[in-house]
Protein backbone atom coordinates (compact mmCIF):
# COMPACT_ATOMS: atom_id res chain seq x y z
CA UNK A 1 0.00 0.00 0.00
CA UNK A 2 1.45 3.34 -1.04
CA UNK A 3 2.21 5.92 1.60
CA UNK A 4 2.04 9.67 0.85
CA UNK A 5 5.79 9.68 0.22
CA UNK A 6 5.43 6.97 -2.43
CA UNK A 7 2.59 8.46 -4.46
CA UNK A 8 4.94 10.58 -6.54
CA UNK A 9 6.74 7.40 -7.62
CA UNK A 10 3.65 5.71 -9.07
CA UNK A 11 3.53 5.47 -12.87
CA UNK A 12 0.67 7.29 -14.52
CA UNK A 13 -1.47 4.19 -15.07
CA UNK A 14 -1.36 3.26 -11.38
CA UNK A 15 -1.97 6.84 -10.27
CA UNK A 16 -4.95 7.03 -12.62
CA UNK A 17 -6.28 3.77 -11.22
CA UNK A 18 -5.81 5.07 -7.68
CA UNK A 19 -7.88 8.16 -8.50
CA UNK A 20 -10.73 5.98 -9.73
CA UNK A 21 -10.44 3.49 -6.86
CA UNK A 22 -10.47 6.05 -4.06
CA UNK A 23 -12.82 8.72 -5.42
CA UNK A 24 -15.34 7.22 -7.83
CA UNK A 25 -18.81 8.22 -6.67
CA UNK A 26 -17.63 9.79 -3.39
CA UNK A 27 -19.97 12.63 -2.45
CA UNK A 28 -20.47 12.60 1.33
CA UNK A 29 -17.89 13.12 4.09
CA UNK A 30 -19.79 13.31 7.40
CA UNK A 31 -18.00 15.51 9.90
CA UNK A 32 -15.07 16.14 7.57
CA UNK A 33 -14.92 19.86 6.80
CA UNK A 34 -11.48 21.14 5.84
CA UNK A 35 -9.52 24.34 6.22
CA UNK A 36 -6.51 23.72 4.02
CA UNK A 37 -5.19 20.16 4.36
CA UNK A 38 -5.76 20.08 8.11
CA UNK A 39 -7.64 17.16 9.70
CA UNK A 40 -11.08 17.67 11.28
CA UNK A 41 -9.73 18.12 14.82
CA UNK A 42 -7.65 21.13 13.72
CA UNK A 43 -10.48 22.56 11.65
CA UNK A 44 -12.83 22.38 14.63
CA UNK A 45 -10.40 24.45 16.74
CA UNK A 46 -10.07 27.28 14.23
CA UNK A 47 -13.53 27.13 12.61
CA UNK A 48 -14.75 30.17 14.62
CA UNK A 49 -12.19 32.35 12.82
CA UNK A 50 -13.92 31.76 9.50
CA UNK A 51 -17.36 32.94 8.27
CA UNK A 52 -20.24 31.37 10.19
CA UNK A 53 -22.53 31.09 7.15
CA UNK A 54 -20.29 30.64 4.12
CA UNK A 55 -21.59 30.83 0.57
CA UNK A 56 -21.74 27.44 -1.20
CA UNK A 57 -19.26 27.18 -4.07
CA UNK A 58 -17.57 24.50 -6.15
CA UNK A 59 -14.35 24.11 -8.10
CA UNK A 60 -13.26 21.57 -10.66
CA UNK A 61 -10.00 19.74 -9.93
CA UNK A 62 -9.17 18.82 -13.57
CA UNK A 63 -6.66 15.99 -13.87
CA UNK A 64 -5.53 15.90 -17.50
CA UNK A 65 -4.68 12.41 -18.71
CA UNK A 66 -1.55 12.88 -20.81
CA UNK A 67 -0.94 9.15 -21.14
CA UNK A 68 2.44 8.87 -19.44
CA UNK A 69 1.62 11.68 -17.02
CA UNK A 70 -1.34 13.04 -15.06
CA UNK A 71 -1.29 16.80 -14.82
CA UNK A 72 -3.56 19.20 -12.96
CA UNK A 73 -4.97 22.15 -14.90
CA UNK A 74 -4.75 25.39 -12.93
CA UNK A 75 -5.60 29.02 -13.56
CA UNK A 76 -4.03 32.32 -12.58
CA UNK A 77 -6.74 34.69 -11.38
CA UNK A 78 -6.96 38.15 -12.92
CA UNK A 79 -5.08 40.83 -11.00
CA UNK A 80 -8.09 43.09 -10.47
CA UNK A 81 -10.49 40.55 -8.97
CA UNK A 82 -11.96 41.35 -5.55
CA UNK A 83 -11.07 37.99 -3.99
CA UNK A 84 -7.63 36.34 -4.28
CA UNK A 85 -6.31 38.46 -7.20
CA UNK A 86 -3.37 36.95 -9.03
CA UNK A 87 -3.47 33.69 -7.08
CA UNK A 88 -3.33 30.22 -8.57
CA UNK A 89 -6.70 28.49 -8.38
CA UNK A 90 -9.01 25.90 -9.85
CA UNK A 91 -11.82 26.98 -12.17
CA UNK A 92 -15.01 27.44 -10.18
CA UNK A 93 -17.26 29.78 -8.26
CA UNK A 94 -20.42 30.11 -6.23
CA UNK A 95 -23.46 27.92 -6.80
CA UNK A 96 -26.14 29.74 -8.79
CA UNK A 97 -29.91 29.07 -8.57
CA UNK A 98 -29.81 27.07 -11.82
CA UNK A 99 -27.09 24.69 -10.59
CA UNK A 100 -28.46 21.30 -9.59
CA UNK A 101 -25.41 20.42 -7.48
CA UNK A 102 -21.70 21.26 -7.03
CA UNK A 103 -20.83 19.22 -10.12
CA UNK A 104 -23.13 21.37 -12.26
CA UNK A 105 -21.62 24.55 -10.83
CA UNK A 106 -18.05 23.35 -11.34
CA UNK A 107 -18.72 22.37 -14.96
CA UNK A 108 -20.54 25.64 -15.72
CA UNK A 109 -17.81 27.79 -14.17
CA UNK A 110 -15.09 25.83 -15.96
CA UNK A 111 -16.80 26.39 -19.30
CA UNK A 112 -17.27 30.09 -18.56
CA UNK A 113 -13.78 30.78 -17.20
CA UNK A 114 -11.51 28.76 -19.46
CA UNK A 115 -13.74 27.35 -22.22
CA UNK A 116 -13.07 23.71 -21.33
CA UNK A 117 -16.01 21.80 -22.83
CA UNK A 118 -17.94 19.24 -20.82
CA UNK A 119 -17.38 16.61 -23.52
CA UNK A 120 -13.73 16.38 -22.39
CA UNK A 121 -14.54 16.00 -18.69
CA UNK A 122 -15.30 12.82 -16.75
CA UNK A 123 -16.48 13.56 -13.22
CA UNK A 124 -14.98 11.07 -10.75
CA UNK A 125 -16.01 12.22 -7.25
CA UNK A 126 -15.63 14.86 -4.59
CA UNK A 127 -13.22 15.79 -1.84
CA UNK A 128 -14.43 17.12 1.53
CA UNK A 129 -15.68 20.71 1.52
CA UNK A 130 -13.11 23.40 2.27
CA UNK A 131 -13.86 26.65 4.12
CA UNK A 132 -11.92 29.65 2.83
CA UNK A 133 -11.37 32.99 4.49
CA UNK A 134 -13.17 35.00 1.79
CA UNK A 135 -16.48 33.50 2.91
CA UNK A 136 -17.05 30.40 0.78
CA UNK A 137 -17.58 26.72 1.51
CA UNK A 138 -16.05 25.08 -1.53
CA UNK A 139 -16.76 21.58 -2.81
CA UNK A 140 -13.79 20.27 -4.85
CA UNK A 141 -15.06 18.10 -7.73
CA UNK A 142 -12.33 15.82 -9.09
CA UNK A 143 -12.44 14.96 -12.79
CA UNK A 144 -10.31 13.26 -15.42
CA UNK A 145 -9.89 15.32 -18.58
CA UNK A 146 -9.01 13.85 -21.95
CA UNK A 147 -6.60 15.79 -24.19
CA UNK A 148 -7.58 17.55 -27.40
CA UNK A 149 -9.28 20.56 -25.85
CA UNK A 150 -8.56 24.20 -26.66
CA UNK A 151 -8.91 26.74 -23.87
CA UNK A 152 -10.60 30.11 -24.31
CA UNK A 153 -9.95 32.27 -21.26
CA UNK A 154 -12.35 34.84 -19.87
CA UNK A 155 -9.75 37.55 -19.37
CA UNK A 156 -11.95 39.42 -16.88
CA UNK A 157 -11.45 36.49 -14.49
CA UNK A 158 -8.45 34.50 -15.68
CA UNK A 159 -5.02 35.86 -16.57
CA UNK A 160 -3.60 32.50 -17.64
CA UNK A 161 -3.78 28.73 -17.38
CA UNK A 162 -1.15 26.01 -17.11
CA UNK A 163 -0.69 22.34 -16.25
CA UNK A 164 1.52 20.97 -13.48
CA UNK A 165 2.49 17.29 -13.12
CA UNK A 166 0.54 15.69 -10.29
CA UNK A 167 3.50 13.57 -9.23
CA UNK A 168 5.66 16.68 -8.89
CA UNK A 169 3.09 18.29 -6.59
CA UNK A 170 2.75 15.10 -4.54
CA UNK A 171 6.51 14.80 -3.98
CA UNK A 172 7.30 16.03 -0.43
CA UNK A 173 10.65 17.35 -1.67
CA UNK A 174 8.76 19.94 -3.74
CA UNK A 175 6.52 21.16 -0.91
CA UNK A 176 7.74 24.30 0.84
CA UNK A 177 6.58 24.72 4.48
CA UNK A 178 5.12 28.05 5.57
CA UNK A 179 4.18 28.88 9.16
CA UNK A 180 0.82 30.61 9.47
CA UNK A 181 -0.88 31.92 12.58
CA UNK A 182 -4.65 31.59 12.85
CA UNK A 183 -6.00 32.91 16.14
CA UNK A 184 -4.07 31.13 18.85
CA UNK A 185 -2.93 28.37 16.51
CA UNK A 186 0.40 28.23 14.71
CA UNK A 187 0.00 25.90 11.77
CA UNK A 188 2.35 24.67 9.08
CA UNK A 189 0.96 25.07 5.57
CA UNK A 190 2.71 24.18 2.34
CA UNK A 191 3.39 26.04 -0.89
CA UNK A 192 3.68 24.01 -4.09
CA UNK A 193 5.96 25.82 -6.54
CA UNK A 194 5.98 24.80 -10.19
CA UNK A 195 7.67 26.42 -13.19
CA UNK A 196 7.58 29.98 -11.91
CA UNK A 197 4.16 29.64 -10.28
CA UNK A 198 3.51 29.33 -6.55
CA UNK A 199 0.46 27.29 -5.61
CA UNK A 200 -0.59 28.07 -2.05
CA UNK A 201 -3.57 28.72 0.21
CA UNK A 202 -6.82 26.91 -0.48
CA UNK A 203 -5.66 25.50 -3.82
CA UNK A 204 -2.57 23.90 -2.28
CA UNK A 205 -4.75 22.67 0.58
CA UNK A 206 -7.12 20.92 -1.81
CA UNK A 207 -4.25 19.31 -3.70
CA UNK A 208 -2.75 18.02 -0.45
CA UNK A 209 -6.19 16.75 0.62
CA UNK A 210 -6.32 14.87 -2.70
CA UNK A 211 -2.90 13.43 -1.90
CA UNK A 212 -4.13 12.28 1.49
CA UNK A 213 -7.17 10.54 0.01
CA UNK A 214 -5.12 8.78 -2.66
CA UNK A 215 -2.59 7.59 -0.09
CA UNK A 216 -4.95 6.39 2.62
CA UNK A 217 -5.46 2.70 3.32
Amino acid sequence: MATPRELHELPADLLRARVRERLTGRREFPGDLRIGPFPPEVTSRIRALFPASPTPAAVLVPLVDRGDELTVLLTERAADLKHHPGQISFPGGRLEPGDADPESAALRETQEEIGLGREYIEIIGRLPDHIIISGYQVTPVVALVRPGFTLTLDVTEVAGAFEAPLRHLFDPRNQVPRMRRLGEEELVTYDLPWSGHNIWGATAGMLLTLRQFLAEG
